[in-house]
């Protein structure tokens, strides 16, 4: 199963990968995407964790976790997270990952065109892909710091779903986002859909069963571009949502729902599930639901409108920070 964002990044994939990850007991949760450019929240273990490299299933202490080729590493920051979720002896990092090096995040960081035009995080993401296109970039094969995580992520992940073991592939950044059917040029620096998604960690199409995608219950949008419904940041404070990405720490800006995008969204990525988060934050009377039985009439028609505009099935919805406040309606859907 592939774990996608629906619009501009920040949906909450990691407090769902975190959730499926502790019910679902996956053999393997792959991290995919562009690298340490985004960062997924988690609350476990009574903390609340950002992490930008290490997959979010590691929540489920049977799962082996690993970094695809097509993701980039900063070593550094690889290193920071194992010592903070003390999984070092299940992190499994590929051969082939191109690694993000000092020289790349200051250009991504001096670059006027990139931190001021674009928003760029300044990770150093952007010129990372570029020196791999160019066939001069660095391979984590080469970091004697990685020596020990090395291994060949595809044959790995591709010997778990020849035995019928469940793997989970943890995308990051959102649809919108993607180098080639996002806002460009606000955008990151390669596609964020589910196809290339799965080609990060080595996956055809064809071993792929499910694609959930996850969207927020309204949106949010982190740096420069296109935002059709946003709204006035009076509006989002009435509204009680005030929110900071989780690299740059920068306010994010809020709006509404976008059905047209999320359309869209679905039919790129080929969205076989759909996950809404953060509806505790939009209805009151949501908080920390496990029941849809128990929602309010109308986060329930919110639920409706959605399902029948997609035309895809809302298996989980997020009623809360905590990994357990979810309401799974896989069972009764699927």
């Amino acid at each position: 199963m592939i774990v996608a964002g629906g619009f501009w990044g920040d949906e909450g994939k990691g407090k769902i990968i975190a959730y499926l990850a502790l019910h679902d007991k996956p053999k393997i949760v792959a991290r995919a995407g562009v690298g340490p450019n985004a960062g997924h929240t988690v609350y476990a273990r009574g903390k609340k964790l950002g992490l930008r490299q290490i997959p979010c299933g590691f929540t489920y202490e049977g799962a082996r976790l690993l970094i695809g080729p097509g993701v980039l590493v900063n070593p550094e920051i690889v290193l920071k997270e194992v010592e903070l979720t003390g999984t070092g002896d299940r992190l499994g990092v590929d051969r082939r990952c191109t690694v993000i090096e000092s020289l790349h995040i200051e250009q991504d960081r001096t670059s006027a065109h990139l931190k001021g035009k674009i928003g760029t995080t300044g990770t150093g993401c952007g010129p990372a892909n570029v020196a791999r296109v160019n066939r001069v970039a660095k391979l984590a094969e080469e970091i004697p710091e990685l020596e020990r995580f090395l291994t060949d992520v595809p044959q790995e992940v591709g010997d778990a779903l020849g035995r019928d073991e469940l793997v989970l592939i943890e995308g990051s950044q959102g649809f919108g986002l993607s180098l080639i059917h996002g806002t460009y040029p606000y955008v990151t620096s390669k596609d964020t859909s589910a196809s290339t998604l799965a080609a990060d960690v080595g996956v055809g199409p064809t071993k792929i069963d499910d694609v959930m995608l996850v969207f927020k219950a309204y949106v949010s949008r982190v740096g420069e571009g296109p935002f059709p419904t946003e709204m006035v940041v009076e509006e989002a404070e009435r509204l009680g949502i005030v929110e900071y990405g989780t690299v740059t720490g920068r306010r994010r800006r809020i709006g509404a729902f976008d059905f047209e995008l999320a359309k869209r969204s679905v039919m790129i990525n080929g969205a076989t599930q759909i996950t809404i988060t953060c509806l505790d934050r939009l209805f009151k009377g949501s908080s920390g639901l496990r029941s849809y039985g128990q929602l309010p009439a109308d986060a329930k028609a919110f639920i409706e409108r959605i399902e029948g505009e997609l035309k895809v099935p809302v298996t989980l919805i997020s009623t809360g920070k905590d990994p357990e406040n979810v309401i799974d309606l896989r069972s009764e859907k699927l």
